[in-house]
């Protein structure tokens, strides 16, 4: 996981070589990488999707599996990382030398730290000019609050960079340009860096002696005393324990520093023994519950990801926690209630498919044959149930209308829009009742580029597509009282509900509707009070100000009354409705816009053009730091309205040296004067005709 262009992906086309997986060195500059399949990101040189792999290390006279998950690291594609990290026991921080602590490298570190992912830090890019390991590892103290440990040093940098010192067993690794397997020999440290491998040592080896408490004594009484495998021990415990983050450096271009990453690896990364037992619950009577990763225990995996595959169909990529289960065999998903049928399993290679008979716990492979599996569902088994702890995903910020060009793609359309929004959660298709449209959403514009170019070359299909829109939201602001009383007598049996209720805004830190029933006395009857319920939820898909979703709300019901004839659950449904459309607009409502979290590199001249234009977009500057090698660092929160074509506008005004990283924050209250706007753009009409 890293920032863009960081080198992941380059890192692991090395691992698939070093490791013996692939016979041939794929770039990423070539459209070449293993990992890279799909055609946009050959074209862009760009990761979009996570591509999951197996391979093979051997360490200490032992060969270890390795299950890998290249994932991308722009922020549009914020969900193949964060979707990763849920089912990986251990991650490989990469940074770049010359960049160190970039914005995506922070919100990637977040998400790690969520799902309780240890980490090993790895400098790449040595090479370049600028590197810089130690000051890297420096800013991994200052800005992400991280106990980075160096366990190598390198031997030069930039154009002199030739290899690295292991600080644990005092040996220098010197690399050779080849591309042959084993491209490095073992000697002993350059005389000039005696010192520094001594210092750096030190604090290492007391690192190792603050992480074990049997150590420290021994420490206290001889530092020299302690063994390389003792050490190896203790900072091990420290990375599971999430205490240290070990950084070793390299560079994955020039085919230095990746088997001693793989070291790193073995040595520090937890295995899911070290994980332990996976916590869930009890679907039947909400009770915990843990299973040991051992293949004796029964069966309980994630479903993690799904992709379609024009020759195989639907694949769900599962990551097996304990148990064991054949292909053939059947699962038990505890979302639906249902048993599925795994038709055939895979081991994934990027875009391959290799057929296994079996997967056992800590397993991660691809499934085929069930009707309806979905991105977070417990697969288990069916008599010993249990629900895992799912993923949860942030809310589209941007959105296109689009349509086909002729009448033939129409059915296509839908059936590849479908196709995608299964495979992607932050991916959302919604038709507009009112004006016909389909509008597509996303994480920004380069995700909906990419959805776009997926469905004209993936599923033939062409289509016209409108200028982008923000997903705004409303809101209330104040809380109001208000009786509503339905009554609709067309001959015979006829419509009653009166409900008398309170709405107002949420508490804070609440989503969704926030429900209170205080009727006493058996007013309104319980089995009636659903249905106010469910009224409410739905008229909340369309506020009352230009239509757009309502994400809070509280609702209280106070009192009403109910015909012992005419009165029925419909009834009430519909009267907690109008009771919303009446209420709402007296609750004072306003619109709330998406605002983002905008990080811009800038080299000093330009600052003040930039700076400039952001206040003209309504830009609220946050902090402006400064680089090590002198470049400005502006930060700032920014409506996304005002964010389109924000790239193509910070070229012209830095002359292409400024860079910027945007990701979505939260939602804000729109100027009343531009609310206006929107609200008389929007056209919305609201109308009482059920």
């Amino acid at each position: 996981m890293a920032h863009i262009d960081a080198g992941k992906t380059t890192t692991s086309e090395r691992i698939l070589y070093y490791t013996g997986k692939t016979h041939r060195i794929g770039e990423v500059h070539e459209g070449a990488a293993t990992m890279d399949w799909m055609v946009q990101e050959q074209e862009r040189g760009i990761t979009i999707t996570s591509a999951a792999t197996t391979a093979f290390w051997h360490y200490g006279g032992q060969t270890y599996q390795i299950n890998l998950i290249d994932t991308p690291g722009h922020v549009d594609f914020t969900v193949e990382v964060e979707r990763s990290l849920r089912v990986l026991d251990g991650t490989i921080a990469t940074f770049c030398a010359v960049g160190r602590v970039q914005p995506q490298s922070e919100t990637v570190w977040r998400q790690a730290d969520k799902y309780g992912v240890p980490k090993i830090a790895y400098v790449n890019k040595m090479d370049r000019v600028g590197a810089d390991f130690l000051a890297c590892v420096e800013e991994m103290h200052t800005k992400l609050g991280a106990t980075a440990v160096p366990v190598c040093l390198p031997i030069g940098a930039e154009d002199k960079f030739k290899g690295i010192v292991d600080l644990i067993s005092r040996k220098a690794i010197f690399y050779d340009s080849t591309d042959e397997l084993v491209n490095y020999t073992v000697g002993d440290v350059p005389a000039d860096m005696i010192d520094d491998v001594n210092l750096w040592r030190d604090r290492l080896v007391e690192t190792a002696a603050e992480l074990d408490e049997s150590l420290m004594e021994k420490y206290f009484d001889d530092p020299s005393s302690l063994t390389d495998e003792e050490i190896i021990a203790a900072l091990r415990k420290g990375t599971i324990s999430m205490k240290i983050v070990p950084a070793c450096c390299g560079s994955s271009f020039k085919n230095k520093g990746v088997q001693f990453l793989l070291d790193c690896v073995m040595r520090y990364l937890p295995s899911p023994l070290d994980k332990g037992s996976v916590t869930g619950s009890d679907p039947r009577n909400g009770k915990d519950l843990s299973f040991a990763p051992s293949a004796s225990e029964p069966f309980c995996g994630l479903v993690f990801k799904i992709a379609t595959d024009p020759y195989v169909g639907r694949l769900a990529f599962m990551r097996a926690y304990s148990g064991r289960v054949d292909a053939g065999s059947y699962i038990y998903n505890t979302r639906t209630g249902k048993k599925e049928r795994i038709a055939r399993l895979y081991q994934m290679h990027s875009n391959h498919q290799n057929p296994i008979d079996f997967v056992e716990a800590g397993d991660i492979c691809a499934a085929v044959g069930f009707k309806d599996l979905r991105t977070g569902d417990t697969i288990c088994d069916e008599s010993h149930p249990i629900v895992l702890e799912s993923m949860v995903f942030p809310d589209p910020v941007i959105g296109i209308a689009v349509e086909p060009k002729t009448q033939g793609d129409l059915d296509k359309l839908g059936i590849a829009l479908g196709k995608l929004a299964e495979e992607d959660p932050t991916f959302t298709v919604k038709s507009d009742h009112e004006t016909g449209q389909t509008v597509i959403s996303g994480m920004g514009e380069l995700h909906l580029d990419i959805i776009v170019d997926r469905l004209r070359r993936e599923f033939g299909v062409e289509i016209n597509q409108g200028a982008p829109q923000v997903n705004f939201k409303e809101t209330i602001t104040k809380t109001v009282q208000h009786r509503e009383v339905f009554k609709k007598q067309t001959g015979g049996r006829g419509k009653f509900a009166d409900i008398i209720v309170e709405i107002g805004p949420a508490d804070a830190g609440v989503t969704g509707l926030q429900f209170d029933n205080q009727v006493k006395g058996g007013n309104i009857p319980k089995e009636y009070i659903p249905s106010i319920q469910k009224g409410f939820e739905s008229a909340m898909a369309n506020g009352c100000l230009a239509g757009y979703e309502v994400p809070s709300m509280k609702v209280t019901v106070l009192d009403g009354s109910y015909h012992p004839v005419d009165s029925d659950q419909l009834s009430f449904e519909i009267a907690a409705r109008l009771a919303f459309r009446h209420a709402y607009r007296k609750a004072a409502p306003v619109l709330l816009e998406p605002i983002m979290n905008l990080e811009v590199v800038t080299p000093e001249e330009y600052m003040g053009d930039i700076v400039g234009d952001l206040n003209r977009r309504r830009g609220q500057i946050n902090a402006m730091d400064t680089t090590s090698n002198g470049a400005r660092i502006i930060k700032a929160f920014v409506p996304l309205a005002e964010q389109f074509g924000y790239v193509t506008v910070l070229r012209t005004l830095s002359s292409g040296r400024a860079t910027s990283t945007m990701s979505f924050d939260h939602y804000s209250e729109v100027p009343a004067n531009l609310a206006k706007d929107i609200v008389e753009k929007s056209g919305y009409r609201v109308s009482d005709d059920e």
